[in-house]
């Protein structure tokens, strides 16, 4: 019995356990169901955990909600925290020397980026992200609020200091802001287009090989990138 109680982890851990299931499982039912669709019941019998878990744990769904979009963002970091903080790291050192960031620089950074999405977004993982993501983009919420400021801001204007620097224009404008997103739905489509991709490309699902074609493509989109015909240089 002692025994037993001794190969058992301390309460906090399993506390954090439970905590990590609810969280994984609240990712997946709130993205096929939304805040109002799913239910406390729906919620815990996904995490395999009783009613009293959700105020417990979380003081509420909408508390839930609210840790459900935080863990979402932690776990994207988990893929591109390094590189984001490499990459800033980067620019901030320009900044500081009153240099300019080279196009080549940029070209490499961006398509650094970009194959990093690939590989996070177009694979299996991130179906339950894309769901929570897609209805909080339509319907935003605090949690979008969240993620926005967290996560997809500081990555989109990022994005728009590497096309600005290839294009040399403001990273500001108008026109660069647009580049920007147009660029990132180009990946993002693999993802929110999913069955439209598979019927076309005539895939039968998406693997390793499919994700390293895309990935290339990543990289020549970012080659295609250059002024407007006829724009001044």
């Amino acid at each position: 019995m002692t025994q037993e109680h001794d190969n058992q982890p301390p309460a906090s851990a399993r506390a954090e356990i439970a905590r990590q299931k609810m969280l994984s499982a609240a990712l997946d039912v709130f993205g096929r169901y939304g805040f109002d669709g799913a239910s406390t019941r729906q919620l815990t019998e996904a995490a395999g955990v009783n009613l009293q878990a959700i105020p417990y744990y979380f003081g509420s769904k909408e508390g839930l909600y609210i840790a459900t979009a935080e863990y979402l963002m932690m776990r994207i970091n988990t893929h591109v925290g390094d590189m984001r903080a490499r990459v800033g790291a980067h620019l901030l050192a320009l900044d500081a020397a009153g240099e300019q960031l080279s196009e080549a620089e940029a070209r490499h950074f961006l398509t650094e980026i970009l194959q990093t999405m690939v590989t996070l977004f177009v694979g299996r993982e991130s179906e339950s992200w894309a769901r929570f993501l897609i209805r909080e983009q339509m319907e935003p919420t605090e949690a979008f609020t969240r993620v926005y400021q967290g996560l997809m801001r500081p990555m989109i204007e990022m994005g728009r200091r590497l096309i600005g620097a290839i294009l040399r224009e403001d990273p500001a404008s108008e026109h660069v802001r647009l580049r920007t997103f147009t660029l990132l739905g180009s990946i993002l489509v693999f993802r929110v287009a999913h069955a439209a991709v598979l019927a076309q490309m005539e895939w039968d699902g998406v693997g390793p090989e499919q994700v390293e074609t895309v990935r290339g493509l990543a990289a020549e989109l970012v080659d295609a990138i250059g002024p407007l015909k006829g724009s001044a240089a």
